[in-house]
């Protein structure tokens, strides 16, 4: 495993974390403590030592079943990502919650299910500019982490062009940003990326393989359950996007590499990505995720010696 600098925090993390949005019952399944457990324990076991979770990751259901682990665990073993500004309803339901007390009982909330002291990155949750922009939010997330529930406060933008919550990371204190980039959404590279280096905004990039698409396990035509949060994605767009992948799958990966592999390290090459946060529905596919690390062979500028 390779590690890097996270911004300008303090924290060194894996190049690969572990995206959990699947824990929350939204890809195609849901999954017992076990199951949780034995995703983590690989994890760990390569090196990983970064979880990224959410609130609406079921109702905070996700962050249960971290908690729960960790408890059983080192903690200091890992550096907790999760994020506010949702309250889950049912599947693929949710409404906003961003208003400053609302936050601090999310906030709350959160750290229960995760059986914690405290949170290492605690994120704005793809909010609008509106709710963004609010300075009694970030006055009083300020107050949390000087009492020491959040080390570091962080941004998912909605939106992978949103320049404004990104220029305005330094201001309200924001380390970083998360931002959907992968080999078929390049969109941050054109203004989100340079903005994140000129302030040494630590990135994660998620949905890095493109929802599962750049696994190169996917068709064109298929066809995914009602569980399953793709089967809310447009057909013609998903079509598009996996004969596109059939392309690169041909034209760019090289032989006798494992696609997924390929394309978390692609994203990784990119100066200003510190880390991808691929989700991971079982061990096996956590030992794919890891690979990656192994085909990153240039220096690049947020390296760091260890954990």
């Amino acid at each position: 495993m390779k590690y890097r600098r996270l911004g300008s925090t303090n924290l060194n993390v894996s190049v690969i974390g572990i995206g959990t949005w699947q824990f929350g019952g939204e890809w195609g399944r849901e999954y017992t403590q076990a199951e949780a457990d034995a995703i983590l324990d690989k994890g760990h076991e390569l090196g990983i030592n970064l979880i990224d979770t959410a609130e609406c990751y079921g109702d905070h259901l996700s962050e249960s079943l971290i908690g729960d682990y960790l408890s059983r665990r080192n903690r200091e073993d890992w550096i907790v990502a999760t994020k506010f500004g949702h309250h889950f309803h049912n599947l693929f339901t949710r409404t906003d919650v961003y208003d400053a007390a609302g936050v601090t009982a999310q906030l709350d909330a959160s750290l229960k299910a995760l059986k914690l002291d405290y949170i290492d990155l605690y994120q704005f949750h793809s909010g609008p500019d509106s709710a963004f922009d609010n300075d009694e939010l970030w006055t009083t997330l300020d107050k949390q982490v000087q009492a020491g529930k959040i080390r570091f406060l962080g941004t998912s933008i909605g939106k992978n062009d949103n320049l404004h919550q990104t220029d305005a990371s330094t201001s309200v204190n924001s380390r970083t940003i998360q931002v959907v980039y992968n080999r078929l959404d390049r969109k941050p590279e054109e203004q989100v990326f340079p903005s994140c280096e000129r302030q040494d905004l630590g990135v994660l990039a998620r949905v890095p393989l493109a929802s599962g698409y750049l696994s190169g396990k996917y068709k064109p035509g298929a066809v995914f359950a009602n569980n399953d949060v793709r089967h809310r994605h447009d057909a013609e767009a998903t079509r598009q996007k996996l004969e596109e992948v059939e392309r690169i799958a041909r034209e760019e990966v090289p032989a006798g590499v494992d696609m997924a592999s390929w394309a978390l390290a692609w994203c990784l090459k990119h100066p200003a990505v510190t880390t991808v946060i691929p989700g991971c529905k079982d061990p096996a596919q956590v030992e794919s995720n890891a690979r990656a690390a192994e085909l990153l062979t240039e220096p690049h500028p947020q390296d760091a010696a260890g954990k």
